[in-house]
This record gives structure tokens, C-alpha cells and sequence, in this order.
């Protein structure tokens, strides 16, 4: 089936106090780029949002959601979609992805980031820049990803996560994603700083343990920033600073 023909108006950083406070004003709904913040899940940014802006609209029935899941310890790019405009949040999920990621090598942890306490140490002297970016040209193109074990992916209905977190074991099946550009940004041993660009259904910690392995060493991620979905960039986001002092000012 084709995606719905909806051109939403977008509300971007700067721009809360243009909004109307009758949805009728927009019938094809709202997308809002959204700078998620640390520790926030994509959930708790979607329930913060719909109780305001149901009471700025005096709709009780507004639908908000989201398109694109940011795990909790990662910042950035979460586009919010108000009315009708979350009928292409499929849509919206679909599109490309940019991230900037700190790797730290020589350890790892069982959800390949700082969620868990590391497990196992390994020797990183041997990593160096050259090193790094000649490996991280491996990983451009289309290939197979095991997603971590401490994922929101469903095993015979369970997230993945709740069954790790009880001890169970879990096996999960590779996905197909694609790596469009890979680069160093710089490297300060152990961490290197990484730009990467790519599908919908990466997990860049599953990237960061890989590339642990790949330079005989171990890794996880210690920072993650979405900075691009689709055609939305962080830049232009509205931060959960700039929403408070909206509904504060204007008293909602």
C-alpha cells in the first residue's frame, strides 16, 4: 500500500510561538524535530508532549508520536509528529540516519554500551588511526547485523531486553541494514569519535562491538548523538529547554 499524501507543517527551533492553538489550523497535521535528551526515552518525550499540547489544543483525542526510537543514553533527532501527520510516521522511520558515536575500545559490556557494567577487558595499544580507518572502510555497503540482546526487538512476543534482564537466553536473527558512509572523526585512544550514515534498523553499539572485534580488541559504545533524520537535522530542533519555557510563558 502507498504512503498517505499528507504535507504536514513543520514547526521547527524558534518557531513554538507560531503555533495556533486550534488543530483545525492543521489539517494535515504537525512534525516537530525534536533534540531528545539524555536519559529520556523516545516514550517519555512523546507523553511529556501529548499532555501539553492536548491541553494547548483543548483535544484530549490529539494523536502524538513519534518516528524513529532513540535509546535512553542517546541524544538527538526524534521527529514528532502531531494529527494526521503520525499516518507517515512509517514513512519517516524509513528514511536515512546520521549519528555521531563514541567507541571505547579495550572493554566491553553485555549491551555493547554504558547501560551494563563491562564484563571483559582486552588490550587496545595496538589501535591506531590508520588502523581505524582503514577497518571502518569495511563496513560500508549493505550487510547482516545481529542486533544486541539488550534491544526493544521481539522474541515470541517478549522484548528481547526483558528476557536478557531475567537471565534468559536469547538468540536473535540478523537484520539487513545498509552503511552508507563511515568516517574517523578523530581519535583520542580509547575512544574514537565516529560519523556514520545509514538505514532504518541499525544499532550502532552492534557497530561499535563489531568494530572492537575487527581491530582484535574489545568495544562499546559510551556516546551516541543522532544528528540527521531524513532531511531533518539536530540543528534546526526544538530542545526540551525551549518547550518548557513555551508552555510555561504561556501558562499550560
Amino acid at each position: 500500500m502507498a504512503a498517505p499524501e499528507i504535507n504536514p507543517i513543520v514547526i521547527k527551533k524558534g518557531e513554538l510561538t507560531t503555533l495556533v492553538p486550534n488543530m483545525e489550523n492543521y489539517p494535515e497535521g504537525i512534525l516537530i524535530p525534536f533534540d531528545k535528551p539524555l536519559e529520556w526515552t523516545s516514550a517519555d518525550v512523546v507523553r511529556k508532549l501529548k499532555f501539553k499540547f492536548q491541553y494547548f489544543f483543548k483535544n484530549k483525542k490529539l494523536k502524538v508520536g513519534h518516528a524513529g526510537t532513540l535509546d535512553p543514553l542517546a541524544t538527538g533527532m526524534l521527529i514528532i509528529s502531531l494529527g494526521k501527520a503520525t499516518k507517515i510516521s512509517e514513512q519517516l522511520q524509513a528514511e536515512k540516519k546520521e549519528y555521531i558515536a563514541d567507541v571505547t575500545f579495550g572493554a566491553t559490556t553485555p549491551s555493547y554500551d554504558l547501560e551494563k557494567e563491562i564484563d571483559a577487558t582486552y588490550p587496545y595499544e595496538h589501535i591506531t588511526t590508520e588502523k581505524i580507518e582503514e577497518t571502518l572502510k569495511g563496513f560500508i555497503g549493505t550487510q547482516e547485523q545481529v542486533p544486541p540482546i539488550f534491544s526493544a526487538k521481539y522474541v515470541d512476543g517478549v522484548r528481547a531486553y526483558e528476557m536478557a534482564r531475567e537471565g534468559v537466553e536469547v538468540e536473535l536473527k540478523s537484520a539487513t541494514i545498509t552503511i552508507y558512509n563511515i568516517e574517523l572523526l578523530e581519535y583520542n585512544a580509547p575512544t574514537a569519535k565516529i560519523r556514520i550514515e545509514c538505514s532504518k534498523g541499525t544499532y550502532i553499539r552492534s557497530l561499535a562491538r563489531d568494530l572492537g572485534l575487527a581491530l582484535e580488541s574489545g568495544a562499546h559504545l559510551t556516546a551516541l548523538r543522532r544528528t540527521k533524520s531524513g532531511t531533518f537535522s539536530v540543528e534546526e530542533a526544538i530542545t526540551m529547554d525551549e518547550f518548557v519555557a513555551f508552555y510555561t510563558e504561556n501558562k499550560f
